[in-house]
């Protein structure tokens, strides 16, 4: 018999605490080993029980939950769950919680909390299951947790490495037509913005699919937008996709591309979930395919699932290069995984290697030359 994933919950709210335990306990492959109403109180049973998951609140007495979470990440990282209350500020709490190393959040209603959650009981579990068998890495900001933040517009440096120089610009030798295709899912907030801050202010227009849901997205463009050369904002339905610009698909919204004579415009539509996802990097990428043809370069990052395999394979046959991260450097490598068993990926690079390998091959005018 396969041994169960062990979650402890960590939330000041009784209701929901209970709801949770609930929801985990009915599950055939996880159990809930323990609540707790708290991070001190939680601390000490994680000493004691060394649980595989824990999911964690934001807004708790005695100690915040970023701050609990830094401390966790920096001593004995480990896969936490967050559970996000769907406001601005919410959201905003979501992405430092990700930077820190979070392996994923779940958003609680605001109101009609025991619907809500019972509502988002597959969802939860899902997640759960995925942080189980994640890579948790100590991450830089959780190790400068309590240290004084970087400066606003520098680059944050990893682990190993010592922080970088501005990227070096492309000196305007693309082709508006050049464009770059972006994937990723599960740890995919912080490996997009690996690839985005070493890319240059005149770089060719990027497009992005991360999967999220409504109410997240604003503040994750900002944030990127606070840390790169290039301009970073969420995609409006048609706008036109101009280089030195980063789109990303909306929360709860498909992201695709269209022609308007030698221009791309964004689309950003409500049509149903394409391989249960909205956004779906399918979408994105078989329009990519479809419009860009060997002028895209595409890229493929940590995320779990299949989705996007097949149309990045699309964008392959089409002319586009593509590039995969590796599985050592994903936190889930499952949408890398199929992108590789389809036969989409032309390179398979640790995340530090996709922007460097990325700009020579653009800088060298062969976006569409296969080596």
């Amino acid at each position: 018999m396969n041994r169960k994933t062990r979650v402890i919950v960590v939330d000041d709210s009784a209701l929901v605490r209970s709801l949770l335990s609930e929801i985990i306990n009915r599950q055939t492959d996880m159990e809930c080993i323990g609540t707790a109403n708290d991070p001190l109180i939680a601390r000490e049973m994680i000493r004691e029980m060394s649980p595989d998951v824990i999911t964690l609140d934001v807004e708790m007495p005695r100690m915040d939950g970023i701050d609990f979470l830094g401390r966790l990440m920096r001593l004995r990282p480990m896969p936490v769950l967050m559970i996000s209350t769907l406001t601005e500020r919410g959201a905003e709490v979501t992405m430092k919680a990700l930077e820190l190393g979070a392996v994923d959040f779940v958003a609680k209603p605001r109101v009609g909390v025991a619907n809500g959650l019972n509502d988002l009981a597959t969802e939860i579990v899902d997640k759960i299951r995925v942080a189980a068998v994640a890579r948790v890495h100590r991450t830089l900001a959780a190790a400068n947790s309590g240290a004084a933040a970087p400066a606003a517009g520098s680059p944050s440096a990893r682990p190993g490495q010592a922080q970088s120089a501005a990227p070096v610009a492309m000196l305007g030798r693309l082709s508006t037509e050049k464009i770059i295709a972006i994937g990723a899912s599960t740890g995919g907030t912080e490996a997009i913005r690996e690839v985005l801050t070493h890319l240059p202010a005149d770089c060719p227009a990027i497009v992005i699919t991360q999967h999220m849901p409504p109410g997240f997205t604003t503040s994750f463009a900002a944030r990127l937008n606070t840390l790169c050369q290039i301009k970073v904002k969420e995609a409006e339905n048609g706008e036109r996709i101009l280089p030195g610009h980063a789109y990303i698909a909306p929360g709860g919204k498909h992201f695709s591309i269209n022609r308007s004579g030698a221009n791309y415009v964004a689309v950003v539509d409500d049509t149903p979930p394409v391989n249960r996802h909205k956004p779906s990097v399918e979408v994105l990428f078989r329009s990519v395919a479809a419009c860009a043809g060997r002028n895209a370069v595409g890229v493929m990052l940590t995320g779990m699932g299949a989705d996007g395999a097949v149309a990045m394979r699309e964008m392959k046959l089409a002319g586009s290069y593509n590039y995969v991260q590796d599985e050592a450097s994903c936190i889930v490598f499952g949408m890398p995984r199929e992108a590789i068993a389809h036969g989409a990926a032309d390179e398979v690079l640790p995340l530090v290697q996709i922007a460097p390998a990325l700009l020579t091959r653009l800088r060298s005018g062969n976006a569409h030359h296969r080596i």
